[in-house]
């Protein structure tokens, strides 16, 4: 009798899920969990309440819900990256971070809002609850511009002394410092560091480089404006065609792809890598311990990465005190 009535006013009056919590013999928040599919539920738990729901012809209202928490449940995450050949958005930087942020929003029931800083305009990212920011963009630039949105933020990135938002990152200054204990130890003394230091992740790296050889050897910088295997080849190229360079016999890049480039310079210059010149990249993407030979790289894990940035913007929706967070890094040695 309990069970007709309740389905009656399930198509009369509207069945609330605290109907349909009380007819599964779960809890209410079970029951809006089961229905988003979260794998805070177990399967078994998941079909019975999906079984009884299709029974008693509920569907979970979205739009109600957020209507009346005054929120849209979604996150737009903005991706401050111009995809070009050599670098597409298929790389393992962002999608690596998308899967953490993604994994862990979606738990939590929100919906995530994949962009770029050019869409900023449109609906859905307008009526976002907060943004996650993948890259400061050159001098800060993409950050000031997602300021101005006035939304909760959070960026993945490299921290600074000004900062007024929350900052997920690696350790970019130590991973340089552990590029510069590598090259001593090789007794490399005059060294390349090839990266945009207009970027703030790769200005830390290469200060921490700078620091690590300090008394060891000197560094001369290359700033390429691109993170791929052509800017590498083509700015290493350009370096070794230099009079008055002398010899250089360690190349510390900003990113894998840059430091590939690099080693398909050297070697048409007829400069063998390792023998004559060690090379180390950064990010240690799935292509570096492929790559002919095997690339020595500085380890960051990015899914983590976007785990983090997920947490600290559910933390910060949920008006809970956050703070900036620094991930370790680690020099991940093979042949180069």
């Amino acid at each position: 009798m309990a069970t007709n009535k309740i389905s009656k006013r399930g198509s009369e009056a509207g069945m609330t899920m605290e109907d349909l919590a009380a007819l599964a013999g779960v809890s209410t928040i079970t029951v809006s969990r089961a229905l988003r599919n979260s794998p805070l539920v177990t399967e078994k738990t998941r079909e019975k309440v999906r079984r009884v729901a299709e029974e008693q012809g509920y569907r979970l209202n979205i739009s109600a819900r957020n209507l009346r928490m005054g929120r849209s449940m979604s996150v737009a995450v903005v991706v401050e990256m111009t995809p070009v050949k050599g670098r597409p958005m298929s790389d393992p930087y962002p999608l690596a971070l998308l899967g953490g942020i993604t994994e862990e929003l979606t738990t939590a029931g929100y919906t995530v809002v994949l962009t770029s800083r050019q869409l900023l305009d449109s609906a859905p990212v307008r009526g976002a609850d907060g943004m996650i920011l993948l890259g400061q963009g050159s001098h800060g630039e993409a950050v000031k511009v997602l300021q101005k949105a006035g939304l909760p933020l959070v960026v993945w990135g490299a921290p600074e002394a000004s900062e007024s938002y929350v900052v997920v990152g690696s350790d970019n200054h130590a991973g340089g410092a552990s590029a510069a204990a590598r090259f001593i130890e090789q007794r490399r003394r005059k060294l390349v560091f090839l990266g945009d230091v207009d970027h703030a992740e790769v200005q830390s790296r290469c200060a921490g480089f700078i620091e690590g050889m300090r008394g060891h050897g000197s560094v001369h910088i290359v700033r390429p404006k691109a993170f791929t295997f052509e800017a590498g080849f083509d700015c290493m190229s350009t370096l070794l065609k230099k009079k008055g360079l002398g010899a250089v016999d360690g190349v510390f890049a900003a990113s894998d792809l840059l430091a590939m480039g690099a080693i398909r310079a050297l070697a048409e210059q007829g400069l063998r890598v390792p023998d004559a010149v060690s090379v180390i990249g950064y990010d240690d993407t799935p292509g570096a311990a492929s790559f002919v030979p095997p690339l020595t790289s500085v380890h960051q894990d990015l899914r983590d990465g976007g785990v983090l940035l997920g947490r600290k913007m559910l933390a910060l929706l949920n008006d809970e005190p956050v703070a900036s967070e620094t991930l370790p890094t680690r020099l991940i040695v093979r042949q180069t």
